[in-house]
């Protein structure tokens, strides 16, 4: 399962009839491990890792820092879902450190992220406080690095 799953999160376009070449194993059991880890949610989904500058898609990434009151009888984990399912957040985490929640949302302007902290994130019970980091640039993403403009057209240097 674990060499599937590696393989399957290097590079999700794999087949199953690829994977299978590439562990030695049959085509039809990889087939049907992976609709079984579909079906336990191990596999939550398939997606690209996308260079949104160059595919043109000029939206807005933030990350905002959430601190929470934890519910009795439930922590943080009623009020995180709730959070997470907002359209604009694309991942949540519940974190360690100074403050609770690590919420990632997209948007199409700084404008849409202000209104979805103070109109939707900021008046939940339980919400103490946040603070937004807008994305400036992307250097690595989902183990991907990003091309870099200084590299592109460099000599070599030689000693």
């Amino acid at each position: 399962m674990e060499a599937i799953l590696e393989l399957l999160q290097q590079n999700a376009r794999l087949t199953p009839g690829q994977i299978a070449e590439r562990l030695g194993q049959d085509e039809a059991t990889v087939a049907s491990r992976i609709a079984d880890l579909e079906q336990e949610n191990v596999i939550l989904g398939y997606h690209g890792v996308i260079d949104r500058d160059k595919a043109g898609n000029h939206s807005v990434a933030a990350l905002i820092e959430v601190k929470l009151t934890p519910e009795r009888g439930g922590g943080f984990d009623r009020l995180a879902e709730r959070i997470a399912k907002f359209d604009q957040v694309s991942s949540c985490y519940l974190m360690s450190g100074g403050y609770d929640l690590a919420v990632f949302v997209e948007a199409e302007d700084l404008r849409e992220v202000a209104r979805f902290v103070t109109e939707k994130l900021s008046t939940l019970d339980g919400v103490l406080s946040t603070a937004t980091h807008f994305q400036l640039k992307v250097y690595k993403q989902s183990g991907f690095l990003a091309a870099s403009e200084t590299e592109v057209g460099r000599l070599a240097v030689a000693p």
